[in-house]
């Protein structure tokens, strides 16, 4: 079982940017689809972005396309979320998933979750 570990949250300003990261703490991901979801309070979990094995694809919800941007290092065994331009609404625990299999929208299903990451974006 992959063991994920999310960091790079934090309080920023709307408008201001940044970088969220998730290493395998224990095992590979090397071999699997990755992607980020988020849960506000009170709200479901939704999918961010997913990413391909070799990071040649990449897969956002619209309402972060164009200002999110997913990658993947499969040597150093992580995987990034640059987040730009954002606003209130993108506030959130920030999830970092291992897919099943090779899907980078994750429709496989999750086979391992990170622990989360709170970014905070204020107005």
């Amino acid at each position: 079982q992959v063991q994920l570990v999310e960091s790079g949250g934090g309080l920023v300003q709307a408008g201001g940017s940044l970088r969220l990261s998730c290493v395998a703490a224990r095992g590979t991901f090397s071999t699997y689809a990755m992607g980020w979801f988020r849960q506000a309070p009170g709200k479901e979990r939704e999918f961010v972005a997913g990413i391909t094995v070799t990071g040649d694809s990449t897969y956002y919800v619209n309402s972060v396309k164009g200002r999110f941007t997913i990658s993947r290092d499969n040597a150093k065994n992580m995987v990034y979320l640059q987040m730009n331009s954002l606003k209130p609404e993108d506030t959130a625990v920030y999830y970092c998933a291992r897919a099943r299999g090779f899907e980078a929208t994750m429709s496989g299903g999750i086979g391992s979750w990170g622990q989360g990451t709170q970014v905070t974006v204020s107005s």
